[in-house]
């Protein structure tokens, strides 16, 4: 029998609202979850027991009662520890931040707990979100399900490791150089990494920011687009937000691949990618491109992209951790002063130059999806790497010369402002999850979601391509 947990959240929830299914079973079976693998995972960092069972027998008394119900209602839904949650533990990673309890929640975790979801635990993440291997100085490292000794990267390594092991149906991440989409991959998962505003976040340092959002993830692509409905919103303390949000469909129902025109590139011509997952990433593409009415191998001219992003990043982490930096950097992680440090030490022509670049590339972006209506690439350089190493220093024999330029598969695409999804497409060289990447410009996030929704039906009917699913039992 299908325990409560292995359910997905469509399953869930519409079990839920046919009284068939109580939210309180739902949760304890999570929490079961929880007590058998997270001893090894270290995917969960905080959580109240007590509170999310008195919020699940709430939702269970709202059902029995007929009350109205959200869209996520008796959901336990996993919250990153990047973001605010009231009356729990919330650090960002951060031995600055280590005792923190947030007395409301932020405007994320608000539209989630609106919708009827049981906020249920903090996901790890690694310190302020920075890097690809979720560990840090106040939880320690997080492991990836398929092999305990490699990381599920990050930043949103936390959520996809617990989705990845049934201990929660939903969770949210966020995304600036792939850290949604680069977890979602290592952990065989899904993810969405939305347009600015359409997932308001108001708590930013810098408003003007396109490049960090906050998304979705789960196991499948109608479940992640469930969560985002949840997360949909118009704040105009968002700059970014605006009433397009609202014509978003409510659910998918998948689109014709014979009318999409396709284009796949192993590499963005502009990323290190290690030669095996370049292979691996060709055999896939093989199995399923002649589904779509046109696929050709092509990218965009992504220009000087990495001392743009570099540049830009540099100018963001100072904007955000300046003043901690200054005044408590004993307590700071070595990704957070690295960027900080690199940061300083550009100048105005420089900043100037990069958001000057960032506008060719966003444009050049443009323009290449006047010919295509997808492109797809992975969503890694590597397989998964040992979680002792903090970053991939090497590719192909190659120094990279900056703890980020292993990820360039993903804020090449960061730069030009897009939306993606990270689709779970069987296993690597290694055995491990390999996923792909489904890549839009900003503002076709309704017809990439439809794109992305049939081609997962494709990939799940062929052995090759269909989600992987961690051996637990071995954890």
């Amino acid at each position: 029998m299908t325990n409560p947990c292995d359910l997905s959240a469509i399953e869930a929830r519409k079990l839920i609202g046919n009284k068939l299914l109580s939210p309180v079973e739902l949760t304890k079976s999570c929490l079961e979850q929880i007590e058998k693998y997270n001893s090894s995972i270290n995917a969960v960092v905080a959580i109240n027991h007590d509170e999310v069972l008195k919020d699940a027998q709430q939702a269970e008394d709202d059902v029995m009662s007929g009350n109205e119900l959200g869209i996520l209602h008796g959901l336990p839904v996993g919250i990153k520890d990047l973001n605010l949650v009231k009356n729990l533990r919330s650090t960002s990673g951060s031995k600055l931040y280590e005792n923190r309890i947030p007395k409301e929640d932020d405007s994320v975790v608000k539209s989630i707990r609106d919708e009827g979801a049981i906020v249920f635990c903090k996901t790890n993440t690694p310190e302020f979100g920075a890097g690809a291997n979720t560990k840090n100085k106040v939880y320690g490292a997080t492991c990836n399900p398929f092999d305990l000794n490699k990381t599920p990267a990050g930043s949103s390594g936390g959520s996809a490791a617990a989705l990845a092991t049934n201990m929660m149906p939903l969770a949210n991440g966020s995304d600036y150089g792939g850290s949604l989409r680069t977890p979602a991959g290592f952990c065989g998962i899904t993810g969405f990494r939305p347009s600015p505003g359409l997932v308001p976040a108001t708590e930013a340092a810098v408003a003007l920011n396109p490049f960090s959002v906050q998304g979705p993830m789960g196991r499948t692509v109608s479940d992640t687009y469930l969560l985002l409905q949840a997360q949909i919103n118009v704040n105009q303390n968002d700059p970014f937000s605006s009433l397009d949000a609202l014509s978003m469909p409510d659910t998918l129902l998948g689109a014709d691949l014979s009318n999409v025109k396709m284009a796949f590139s192993s590499d963005l011509g502009c990323a290190p990618v290690d030669n095996e997952i370049r292979s691996v990433f060709k055999n896939k593409i093989n199995t399923f491109k002649h589904n779509f009415f046109q696929s050709h191998e092509d990218h965009p001219d992504f220009l000087d992209i990495h001392n743009c992003f570099e540049v830009i990043r540099g100018f963001n982490f100072v904007a955000s951790h300046k003043e901690k930096f200054e005044n408590n950097k004993g307590l700071l992680g070595p990704n957070v002063i690295d960027n900080v440090e690199r940061g300083l030490k550009y100048s105005l022509a420089d900043v100037s130059w990069a958001h000057v670049m960032q506008t060719k590339i966003y444009k050049s972006f443009r323009k290449f999806f006047n010919e295509f209506d997808v492109l797809i690439c992975p969503a890694a350089a590597v397989s998964p790497y040992p979680h002792e190493q903090l970053f991939v220093d090497e590719i192909n024999g190659e120094k990279m010369p900056t703890y980020m330029r292993w990820l360039a598969l993903s804020y090449a695409s960061t730069m030009a402002i897009p939306c993606a999804w990270a689709l779970p497409c069987g296993l690597d060289h290694k055995q491990m999850p390999f996923g792909i990447q489904l890549i839009a410009p900003s503002g076709r996030d309704a017809q990439l979601s439809e794109i992305a929704k049939s081609l997962e039906i494709i990939l799940m009917s062929n052995d090759e391509t269909k989600r992987p699913i961690p051996d637990i039992n071995k954890t």
